[in-house]
């Protein structure tokens, strides 16, 4: 059941972001495609929860499924490092998004200037660089091993680090922090400063832009509530394995396919926070797929 479960996330991952890729990537019926800040970032978004799926969903349902790694050496160490450098992607780009919403709604002002097309793409830049270069320990520790007591003749990829080395935690701690916590208090309060802003600030406004206002704040918060518990169980067991000793048994692996589960879902769940519930998505959507 592991595999179908797997496959169904990567099918509903994969054909919505392959759909904001073609939409974004679609010239307008005017000729000139739309390459705003915002749309750069959810063009990046869309490619790194694109790659993540494909380097990691189908290589974790074989290690659920098949009594060995069947891919080699150089997949094992490949893969793991693919798929932790484009997890990274995705959540720096959600704090990308979530400062660019802060400046176009509180800085207005001055955000022409700062949102311009080069910064973005400037940011995305870095975030890939930055992604890179801190899952390069995983390449470094990642390895296939053999000769298990179990399995003597079976084949295993797993991370390899030197005994009593506490440099393995430090990492997970990075992680952790870097991964997930700086992340969620950056988006966090980026979103918290719009709303405080649009609840405040804005005064005299329309029915039409109250619903708005409205709709924005729910937006937020699932925007928030999906980052938090899409890979707060991942954390939870990655740092519970770490630290502690997680147990092996059946409660313990439907909690890890959970947490896998929501991790994977949170990049099938992007498309739809940052790309389908806008209107003018949903507008150019009919645009490229009536186009003749």
């Amino acid at each position: 059941i592991v595999p179908v479960l797997f496959g169904l996330i990567f099918l509903l991952g994969m054909v919505g972001n392959t759909l904001v890729l073609v939409v974004l990537g679609r010239f307008r019926p005017g000729g000139r495609p739309s390459r705003s800040a915002t749309n750069i970032f959810i063009l990046n978004l869309s490619i790194a929860d694109f790659s993540f799926l494909l380097f990691c969903v189908p290589f974790q349902a074989t290690i659920y499924s098949l009594p060995e790694w069947i891919f080699g050496a150089f997949f094992c160490k490949w893969v793991h490092y693919l798929a932790m450098a484009t997890m990274l992607v995705s959540i720096f780009t959600l704090v990308a998004m979530s400062v660019d919403r802060y400046i176009a709604v509180v800085h207005a002002k001055r955000s022409p200037c700062i949102r311009s097309k080069r910064n973005a793409a400037l940011g995305v830049a870095v975030i890939w660089l930055l992604s890179l270069l801190i899952a390069i320990p995983v390449a470094q520790h990642q390895a296939l091993m053999s000769g298990h007591q179990q399995a003597p003749n079976s084949s295993f990829c797993w991370e390899h680090w030197a005994n009593g080395s506490t440099a393995k935690q430090m990492y997970k701690i990075t992680i952790l922090l870097v991964g997930y916590l700086l992340p969620l208090l950056l988006i966090t309060c980026c979103y918290a400063k719009v709303l405080y802003h649009l609840h405040t600030k804005v005064k005299n406004i329309s029915k039409k832009s109250e619903r708005s206002k409205k709709k924005t704040a729910q937006t937020v918060l699932l925007v928030v509530a999906a980052f938090l518990l899409s890979w707060l169980p991942h954390h939870i067991i990655t740092m519970w394995a770490e630290f502690g000793h997680f147990p092996l048994n059946n409660i313990s692996f439907t909690f890890r396919i959970i947490s896998h589960c929501l991790a994977y879902g949170n990049s099938c769940i992007n498309p739809i926070l940052y790309a389908f519930l806008s209107e003018n998505f949903r507008k150019a959507c009919r645009q490229v797929f009536t186009c003749k």
